[in-house]
């Protein structure tokens, strides 16, 4: 429970700074390239610094390394605080404090994923991990709609509010009891630095989920268009964006609370090819949709079946990886994460100026469906696969892997 509250705290924090950062910055410069920039800041430390994270994470105590970050983040967002309540902010002040926060993510996000496993018993790490992303689709839902409200009083406000839900957060994760013993220090090199690709790379059901992700959200992202949606195909105004970005969440979140208390114990690998492919028919659902409500109902079950395929994902990796490997597997799926989300914002912009936003979202779910069938051709031992928990098959590969690596 108190790494939840920690997460929750910390997750309204980043949201809310989130909104205030885009009013702000666009306030004092007017200029949309300016907020690229703002994702650009935080992109570039998620990617550079991804694999020395998760080295970091193994080597350790990942409890530590959590609460450092949190405490440099809140120190990030308490000097916007102090600069902006006393009148002495400038855009590239901003970029620069949110490229501090950005440093803080890349390093924590690692450390973060790989807590988990060592909190709860293994045959409870589905419910904790569906608890846990419970925390951030609660945040995503409400954090925007609170950092809204505070502007109201000014960002300074916004960003002192956060400083103190990250303060809490840190102090939540000072109070976890949390026993880990980091595996023996390697020696920093090549080798050690890309353990966790090439664990990745020989665990076929890793390989498998992380990859079916990667080219899913690729194919099958909407959030870039929904801008277009909402005027030229929905007609309706920014109330109707902010319904139709809450959507997926508002899906998400009741699944979520389903698989806290009834886990996917059987068929796993089916369940979860299944999910992405319901993701690929409701985003051709709401691609064809001229009506809101209908749009509304096909984004919720999008991130309804997003969240199924996502609670299974994470737990597989989770539970098929070594502790001593968690922080470096964690720290490539981060690469595949945010590459996925940004390179298809991309993708879909550019389909979309050829197809317009209709065809591009068309192409994306039909794209999807064929990435399922093909991905359950490939991988077929992640398809026939009953439970989450290893197989000793699957352990004795893990261990022959291990033995390369190590």
């Amino acid at each position: 429970m108190v790494f939840w509250l920690a997460r929750v705290a910390a997750s309204f924090g980043f949201q809310m700074v989130s909104v205030a950062v885009g009013w702000q910055i666009y306030a004092i410069t007017g200029r949309a390239f300016d907020l690229g920039l703002i994702g650009l800041v935080q992109f570039l430390p998620s990617i550079v610094l991804a694999l020395p994270a998760g080295q970091l994470a193994d080597q350790v105590d990942r409890r530590r390394v959590v609460l450092a970050t949190l405490s440099l983040e809140c120190l990030g967002i308490g000097a916007l605080a102090m600069h902006t309540l006393q009148g002495h902010v400038h855009e590239h002040l901003i970029l620069l404090l949110v490229f501090v926060i950005g440093i803080g993510k890349a390093f924590e996000w690692p450390s973060l994923q790989s807590l988990l496993p060592a909190l709860v018993p293994s045959s409870l790490l589905p419910r904790a991990v569906g608890m846990s992303s419970s925390a951030f689709q609660v945040a995503t839902m409400l954090g925007p709609v609170l950092g809204g409200l505070l502007y109201v009083a000014g960002s300074g406000v916004v960003y002192l509010i956060a400083a103190l839900l990250y303060l809490m957060a840190a102090v939540m994760m000072a109070w976890l009891r949390y026993d880990h013993i980091p595996s023996s220090r390697e020696r920093i090199s090549f080798k050690s630095l890309f353990a966790g690709l090439h664990f990745i790379r020989g665990n076929k059901d890793v390989l498998g989920v992380l990859s079916l992700d990667l080219f899913a959200v690729l194919l099958g992202g909407t959030t870039a268009l929904l801008p277009i949606f909402a005027k030229d195909i929905l007609h309706t105004g920014p109330w109707g964006l902010g319904l139709l970005r809450a959507a997926p969440a508002v899906g998400a979140l009741l699944v979520l609370l389903w698989l806290t208390r009834y886990e996917v114990q059987r068929h796993v690998g089916m369940v979860m090819f299944a999910s992405v492919a319901g993701f690929g028919v409701a985003t051709l659902v709401f691609a064809v949709s001229t009506v809101l409500y209908l749009s509304l109902l096909a984004l919720c079950l999008l991130g309804a079946f997003d969240m199924v395929s996502m609670v299974i994902r994470n737990s597989l990796v989770q539970l098929d990886t070594p502790d001593r490997l968690r922080g470096r597997v964690n720290a490539a799926n981060s690469i595949f994460i945010n590459a996925s989300n940004q390179i298809g914002e991309f993708e879909s912009g550019m389909v979309a100026a050829w197809l317009g936003a209709v065809g591009a979202t068309i192409v994306g779910g039909i794209g999807t469906l064929l990435v399922v069938v093909l991905w359950m051709e490939l991988f077929p031992t992640l398809r026939l696969r009953q439970s989450l928990h290893r197989r000793s098959a699957s352990g004795k590969l893990i261990q022959q892997v291990n033995d390369q690596i190590i």
